[in-house]
């Protein structure tokens, strides 16, 4: 095929990903230099659509970015009043008190958050600054210089057919180039990826972890609301098939946010992440918070939570990898968009300095400096072994031995190092004929519901003409390998239920079938697939879900 002809753009920095992270770097270079050149783009169909967060906000990058975002109107509204944590049992709870949690978990000054409307304030905020930012630009190819630096992205490029070829209405997109692109692409971007592989910016790092995180939005009875309330929960239903737990935070309207976090280490390839969810909902005490209420949205991400000694090296000749492109969440606290602000503030005060003194193109070694030995690493550094506790050790012990590293972290030491995670979350999951299968309740439609009924409350949409953008490496192994040898964990551990394993009734043989349009783009199935063969990559720009106020 000829090679495609693009039209070039030349920013001073390129940004692939309007969230806190792409968005505090565009603002502060704007802050720096109003002449500076900065363009951020956005796969979502709008800045937000994409955002998927808890949320319990940290201020402070906030703070040291935009000091006066009160002032400014910021939708940060509903600071964290009461906080409670819970130990569930199948019927019952247990309160576990704050007095003997370190400082760093207690969430005073905090405040629960859409982060997709914040994010939408952001844009804004950068756009009167003079940023440009373009919604529904999926960055789809790296732009490589002659001495192997990453030089821009492809972006825009639309209307391929499903067999990859243009179709009569495609567009080649345009190539963005920059004397530094910044990839703030959240969880397991696929640019970061390749960017992280070909430079071997993971070596001699911990394999990084991730969890699963899904998320509802319920409207519930004003009579039972408590603006203002922040819940988290481990233990049932969980227990000892994986490690995560919940929370359940009361915002504004009479709305609460419930969430579930599964960790996606766990060894059982019969686990089901989303019917723990709905499971979850069940228990006695969040059975009759949202009873006579109503959920408005879904969805569903990935969370990265390595932590600290798993965080890749973060420059490359040309490229920054900013917020969770890294990293960055403080798992006990599960807080990471600070983190992803003063990351985004970082790299863009590390780019100023360098364009300023005449340099393009380079490894900004100053921005890794500032993240290794500044407010981020300060953060990371004290919280470093509780994932690897938990792993190792399950729930119990790492509550007792995780409470007790963070508080002698604290003081400044710890007895324990740094643990290692061992291996990746892919490689954790063992063969299914180790584990039980587990029955799992059938969703009952008013607490609990079925995954397609729930992914049409993600809103996502996918041009169904377009290429898949969920690739096989080798079309053969999910019904030759992972379905005899794993049971085929793709049709659980997907929340959207995108894959299926489907008995063709002529031929009685097994195919396996992707149902792309109800991707969420969580890339779960990127991190968790047992014999790493599915490769996430970006659909065309505006596809995927439109989350509200997620």
């Amino acid at each position: 095929m000829a090679e495609i002809e693009r039209e070039a753009m030349e920013y001073d920095v390129v940004i692939v990903g309007a969230g806190p992270a792409g968005l505090s770097a565009a603002i502060r270079l704007k802050q720096l230099d109003a002449d500076c050149n900065v363009v951020v783009l956005e796969k979502g169909s709008e800045v937000g659509a994409h955002i998927l967060s808890g949320a319990v906000l940290d201020p402070c990058g906030l703070d040291a970015l935009i000091p006066d975002w009160k002032e400014k109107g910021a939708p940060i509204n509903v600071p964290v009043k009461e906080d409670n944590f819970y130990l569930l049992g199948e019927a019952g709870k247990l309160r576990i008190p704050e007095f003997p949690m370190p400082p760093l978990m207690k969430n005073h000054g905090n405040y629960i958050v859409s982060m997709g409307n914040v994010c939408r304030w952001m844009a804004e905020q950068a756009e009167e600054l003079g940023v440009e930012v373009f919604p529904g630009m999926a960055c789809s190819e790296l732009v490589f210089g002659e001495n192997g630096e990453v030089k821009g992205v492809v972006a825009g490029e639309m209307g391929r057919q499903a067999d990859g070829t243009p179709g009569p209405s495609y567009e080649p997109g345009m190539e963005l180039h920059g004397k530094y692109v910044f990839l703030s692409e959240g969880v397991r971007g696929s640019l970061s990826k390749q960017v992280i592989a070909k430079y071997g910016l993971d070596e001699g790092k911990e394999p990084q972890k991730y969890g699963l995180g899904m998320k509802e939005i319920w409207e519930i009875d004003p009579a039972k609301h408590k603006e203002g309330t922040v819940t988290h929960t481990m233990g049932w239903p969980l227990n000892s098939n994986a490690g995560g737990g919940s929370f359940i935070y009361h915002l504004e309207n009479n709305q609460v946010y419930v969430g579930f976090v599964v960790h996606l280490g766990y060894k059982n390839p019969h686990v089901f992440p989303y019917m723990e969810f709905q499971r979850f909902k069940h228990h006695p005490m969040v059975a009759e918070l949202l009873k006579s209420g109503k959920r408005v949205a879904y969805g569903a991400r990935a969370i990265t939570e390595g932590g600290y000694q798993s965080m890749p090296k973060m420059v490359a000749p040309g490229v920054a990898l900013l917020g969770c492109s890294v990293g960055m969440v403080n798992v006990p606290r599960i807080k990471g968009n600070h983190n992803a602000m003063l990351s985004g503030k970082a790299a863009a005060e590390a780019a100023y300095a360098a364009i300023q003194a005449g340099r393009g193109g380079d490894e900004l070694t100053e921005y890794e400096t500032d993240v290794r030995e500044g407010p981020i690493a300060t953060d990371l550094k004290k919280v470093r072994n509780v994932k690897p506790l938990w792993s190792k050790y399950g729930l119990t012990a790492s509550l007792a031995l995780g409470g007790f590293d963070m508080w002698t972290n604290t003081l400044g030491f710890s007895l324990l190092g740094t643990l290692s995670h061992g291996k990746s979350d892919a490689e954790a999951t063992e063969p299914a004929d180790k584990h039980k299968k587990i029955d799992y309740p059938k969703p009952d439609g008013k607490l609990s519901f079925d995954r397609l009924t729930n992914v049409a409350f993600s809103f996502t949409n996918h041009e169904e003409s377009q290429p898949a953008h969920l690739k096989l490496k080798d079309p053969s192994i999910p019904v030759e390998v992972n379905l005899p040898k794993y049971a085929g964990p793709s049709a659980r551990y997907c929340p959207a239920g995108v894959y299926e394993f489907v008995e063709d009734e002529k031929t009685n043989e097994t195919r396996f079938q992707i149902n792309f349009q109800n991707c969420v783009h969580c890339k779960t199935c990127d991190i968790k697939d047992p014999t790493q063969n599915i490769v996430w990559t970006t659909p065309q720009g505006g596809d995927g879900p439109n989350y509200p106020n997620m």
